[in-house]
């Protein structure tokens, strides 16, 4: 073999030698004044946890979490046993304390209610309820349609928006009785309200159809919404409110005439005259 060839190849392992002690050397003055990630274990929810229960100890597990550990964290299972849910917890996800209600408060949807605010409940029909048009969290409008009072009644069914962007605490079934006192199931929803539109609820469930409408909840304007009355849907435009009947006048009474026979030979003629009393 070529000598010259030799010695290229030696002074390439020497260089490769050289460099791989470098590299080592440097790697494991790096991983010793590294420091270990410090982790903390928190509680997490074992499984998802519905809004308004009460966590027991199945409901919880811990898990590690490396560096900072999320702001509100619990970090001791005992600090929340026994204290009500009040926004839903996805299983493996850890439990803050802005999702459980304070101690004592107990479970149930009381808690997830701010203060200053009122849950309402409206009954909507199967529909609505069974096939999850309204979840907790979600936003809705609230229309109501019948038949107004006073002059307005000639216009027919009316169909009205009376509140926007309300959130919805709870959806499901409740026991009620019809007018034969028999128990039925019935689809209610508890929505978010002020006292004010608290008393708007309770009195448009008294007489009127409910119906909620589904909205965008990142849509949080209030818009301008007319009342729809019936005629508008058939006739293109709102019906004409009814005419008053014009009050009729009482016949102008016949004047008083009188007449006077003119004879004049064989002629004779009649002519009549008002009397001045007939004249107006």
């Amino acid at each position: 073999m070529n000598r010259r060839l030799i010695t290229i190849l030696l002074i390439a392992l020497v260089v490769a030698g050289v460099c791989t002690w470098l590299v080592v050397r440097l790697v494991g003055v790096r991983l010793a004044t590294s420091k270990p990630v410090e982790t903390t274990r928190v509680v997490a929810a074992a499984k998802d946890i519905p809004l308004g229960a009460v966590l027991t100890s199945a409901d919880l597990t811990t898990l590690s979490i490396a560096g900072t550990p999320p702001k509100g964290a619990i970090l001791k299972p005992e600090d929340a046993i026994g204290r009500g849910v009040i926004t839903q917890i996805s299983q493996g996800e850890p439990v803050l304390e802005s999702h459980l209600a304070g101690l004592g408060s107990g479970g149930g949807l009381a808690p997830t209610i701010p203060p200053g605010m009122r849950a309402c409940a409206v009954r909507v029909d199967e529909v609505v309820g069974v096939s999850g048009f309204v979840t907790p969290g979600m936003r809705v409008d609230v229309l109501v349609s019948g038949n107004p009072p006073g002059e307005n009644a000639s216009q027919g069914e009316v169909t009205k928006t009376i509140l926007q962007n309300i959130q919805v605490l709870s959806a499901g079934t409740d026991i009620q009785r019809d007018n034969d006192g028999k128990a039925r199931q019935v689809q209610v929803v508890n929505l978010l309200v002020t006292p004010e539109q608290a008393e708007m609820l309770s009195l448009a469930s008294n007489s009127l159809k409910i119906q909620l409408v589904l909205r965008n909840p990142l849509d949080t304007q209030i818009a301008k919404v007319p009342a729809t009355a019936m005629g508008t849907l058939f006739g293109g435009q709102a019906p004409a409110p009814a005419a008053h009947p014009q009050p009729r006048r009482a016949p102008k009474p016949a004047a008083d005439t009188y007449s006077i026979q003119v004879i004049n030979g064989s002629k004779s003629t009649e002519e009549k005259f008002s009397s001045p009393e007939g004249q107006h």
